[in-house]
């Protein structure tokens, strides 16, 4: 087990849920606190890391927009893992996906959870 601090953060509402908006606030501040963020985006959550998604929400006016707080997580080295099942109801594939947004499952998150990563679910 690594001595890092890991966080997985799952989404599992989209653009008519706040919480999701606070879902990326808390991994930022994860960030921002030394934690390794990985996001694992299920059921409507999938739908903000879908291109040209997140340039139009912004559910809490008093944080960064949310297309900030993604591309915080990229850019910080965080992992974004998209449920493949879940993209593929919604008629997403690889292609539809942010640059940084991969397809991948349950067992990737819990691959991280295995290395001692608390959970968030949202």
């Amino acid at each position: 087990m690594s001595d890092s601090k890991k966080l997985v953060v799952i989404v599992t509402s989209g653009f008519n849920d706040e919480r999701s908006s606070v879902a990326w606030s808390v991994a930022n501040g994860g960030i921002a606190s030394g934690y390794e963020i990985t996001m694992f985006m299920v059921s409507s959550g999938v739908d903000w890391v879908r291109k040209g998604a997140a340039d139009v929400a912004r559910l809490n006016p008093l944080d960064p927009t949310v297309k900030e707080m993604i591309q915080n997580v990229i850019d910080s080295g965080g992992k974004i893992f998209v449920c493949p099942p879940c993209a593929g109801v919604r008629g997403y594939t690889k292609d539809d996906l942010i640059e940084g947004a991969e397809l991948a499952g349950s067992t990737a998150m819990l691959g991280v959870v295995s290395e001692g990563a608390q959970t968030l679910t949202f």
